[in-house]
């Protein structure tokens, strides 16, 4: 790299180009807007049965949970909301720890906890709808 003292064809903003992002971040911010945006529909799916779900026993939870259509959209807000946290804790990381080796560290345990958290989620839809 020149230093500031040599001559250099590059301008300033040539040199600062090559540094920074891994120009991940569009995509970042619009799958955390898509999973918002899939996760107000799913909501008010779960939101407008619950006062239905709150009075019935564990015998009609489990039956209404094995409705096809209440099993797919639970995994489908499942899906939508652990990876819309998954994304925002990534920000977070990346943003407050500093030490690179902990951010590796926390990012792996980011992406291990909430891949592993979902699919023991899926894993209990399914359970639930194959039980029955």
């Amino acid at each position: 790299m020149a230093h500031e003292n040599e001559k250099t064809i590059r301008s300033a903003l040539g040199r600062a180009r090559g540094m920074g992002s891994a120009k991940d971040g569009t995509h970042h911010f619009w799958m955390q807007r898509v999973t918002a945006m899939a996760l107000l529909p799913l909501s008010l799916f779960f939101l407008w049965h619950l006062d239905s779900i709150a009075e019935s026993d564990y015998t009609a939870f489990l039956k209404w949970m094995a409705h096809p259509t209440v099993a797919i959209a639970a995994i489908l807000f499942v899906v939508a909301s652990f990876y819309h946290a998954l994304l925002g804790v990534q920000v977070i990381i990346e943003d407050y720890v500093h030490a690179e080796g902990l951010k590796i560290a926390c990012l792996l345990l980011n992406k291990f906890s909430f891949f592993g958290l979902g699919f023991a989620c899926i894993f209990a839809i399914c359970y639930i709808n194959f039980a029955l």
